[in-house]
């Protein structure tokens, strides 16, 4: 199935594995806050409103900050030493950005894959 997104409000919690914390509103027409540089964020939690009243969650990561993470769990033993990475309704995306990881859910929802990939919270 094929849809074309008109709006997409995504409201995000900041912070996930390096702490900061903070929300933000995002939209492909623009609008997010939350006092940092939104393009150098690589790891996030989303919470995502359609416009048919469903409401969606992912954890979105850059393969970067993946690799990061395994790297200090390799020192810490957790996740048996930095062998594996698992979350759930993880998203891992090549670049860090509100904008890119945006354009990853738009087109996630535009190609029908949105369901498949994303957590249904309101069901």
């Amino acid at each position: 199935m094929n849809r074309s997104v008109t709006s997409l409000l995504v409201e995000a919690v900041t912070g996930g594995a390096t702490g900061a914390g903070g929300r933000l509103r995002s939209s492909p027409a623009g609008g997010a806050y939350a006092g940092e540089d939104l393009e150098a964020v690589d790891d996030i939690d989303v919470f995502v409103d359609l416009p048919d009243g469903s409401r969606w969650s992912a954890t979105i990561l850059t393969l970067a900050q993946v690799e990061i993470l395994m790297k200090r769990w390799a020192t810490s033993g957790e996740a048996l030493g930095g062998r594996y990475f698992w979350c759930p309704d993880g998203l891992i995306v090549r670049d860090a950005g509100i904008s890119n990881m945006t354009r990853v859910l738009t087109g996630l929802i535009e190609n029908g894959e949105f369901a498949r990939i994303l957590h249904r919270l309101d069901e």
